[in-house]
């Protein structure tokens, strides 16, 4: 055998047999979950959810870490440049697939710079009001909008999140000019949502539902295609009239592309594992999420589908942000 090519065989062998070890005493720390939004949002609740049970199947605590700002960006961008070595990972989100297309400079690619470990669950978007509002259902939403000397203000998780392009969208098939207001999170925004603020949201689900039980705030409808079985009362925008309207909010855990492959087949099979508990389930059902648990490769053509499908809304939408 030419000795070069002997030698670069070598290299290959120890290179994977360390690759391997390493593998094996993984982990041998904490592990971070980066949550791109503010603690309290549905993000973080599903970033606990998951990580109380990998603290028991990894044997190590796995910790969570809220890092928000930019729309999720700078949580993301966080972790795309963070050691490779399985510690620390992103809690991304649809968000990150709209921010492809709204932000005209992001300083990391979400579909280059991570490796997808798994969907954690979908989460409906609904589109609630103050308890305190003269609006009862979509129609007297949209009339009130046009009747008002001021206009209407609606509250996000930030610039080109979902919950932003979803209030885009209802302008254009409603006609009713809204003032967007961005917060960093589903905290801060629930809090001004409830003291009257902001005269409406389009949140997911989980940070909602508890006040719209206790009679603080009313849904008007959902945004997804189907009813929540959270809420299987309120009806879907398009059963209130607004035709097509279909988008969801989808939670899932990704990594620096650089990590070990061993490393992140391990990550996702101890998540797919957990997500697919009848405890975790049980915990997904209390929240109005639905859990998924997907492989990485179902996970990245999400992130590729709707990462051009969400590029096509935000053209047509107009939205750009420096």
């Amino acid at each position: 055998m030419n000795p070069t090519r002997r030698l670069l065989l070598l290299v290959a062998a120890a290179s994977f047999a360390a690759s391997a070890a390493h593998a094996d005493t993984w982990p041998a720390k904490p592990v971070t979950l980066i949550v791109p939004f503010p603690a309290g949002g549905t993000t973080d609740v599903l970033a606990r959810a998951l990580a109380e049970r990998l603290t028991l199947s990894l044997g190590q605590t796995v910790i969570v870490e809220s890092k928000p700002g930019a729309g999720a960006t700078l949580g993301a961008d966080l972790v795309a440049k963070a050691r490779p070595d399985g510690y620390t990972l992103l809690v991304g989100a649809v968000h990150h697939t709209i921010a492809s297309a709204v932000y005209k400079k992001l300083p990391y690619d979400f579909q280059r710079d991570f490796a997808p470990l798994t969907t954690i669950a979908m989460v409906p978007n609904v589109l609630v009001v103050n308890a305190a509002s003269p609006a009862k259902n979509v129609a007297d939403l949209v009339a009130l909008g046009k009747a008002s000397k001021d206009r209407l203000s609606y509250g996000s998780n930030g610039n080109g999140t979902a919950q932003h392009l979803i209030g885009t969208q209802f302008e254009n098939l409603t006609g009713v000019d809204l003032l967007h207001v961005p917060y960093k999170g589903s905290g801060p925004l629930t809090t001004d949502l409830l003291g009257g603020q902001v005269s409406m949201s389009f949140d997911t689900i989980t940070p909602v539902l508890p006040h719209v039980k206790a009679g603080k705030l009313r849904a008007l409808a959902v945004t997804t295609a189907k009813r929540s079985s959270a809420l299987p009362e309120v009806p879907t925008l398009a059963e209130a009239g607004l035709k097509g309207f279909d988008i969801g909010t989808w939670f899932g855990v990704l990594a620096p592309v650089a990590t070990p492959k061993e490393i992140s087949a391990k990550l996702s099979a101890e998540m797919i594992k957990a997500i697919h508990s009848s405890e975790f389930k049980k915990r997904m059902d209390e929240i109005g999420a639905e859990p998924i648990g997907d492989t990485p490769d179902q996970m990245a053509r999400r992130i590729k589908d709707e990462t051009e499908k969400f590029a096509g809304l935000v053209k047509r939408a107009n939205v750009q942000i420096e």
